[in-house]
């Protein structure tokens, strides 16, 4: 909730990204995948995807954030490789 109210936002087009400082040595990192009127399966999809993406190749690169991404609408419409370009691009540019 300290994120929210206290850190740094970037908002990409299918993304919310907020961050801001921890003292825990490592990142943390928390996913919103709100339902938009959309079924589980695509809900389930769109995190999938996106715990993917950060694990494969956001994780080992940040720095000690808490680092919280929220998905939008048009998220469940997007690519994978979309949402690759535009999660890894926004957070190389985080500090």
């Amino acid at each position: 909730m300290s994120c929210w109210e206290a850190g740094r936002r970037r908002r990409t087009q299918h993304l919310d990204l907020v961050w801001r400082h921890n003292a825990s040595g490592h990142a943390r990192i928390g996913l919103i995948v709100p339902r938009h009127q959309s079924t589980a399966v695509a809900r389930n999809r769109v995190r999938r995807r996106l715990r993917e993406i950060l694990r494969r190749d956001v994780l080992r690169r940040l720095p000690a954030i808490d680092l919280v991404v929220r998905a939008k609408r048009s998220a469940y419409t997007a690519s994978f490789a979309a949402l690759r370009a535009e999660l890894t691009g926004a957070v190389e540019t985080l500090t």
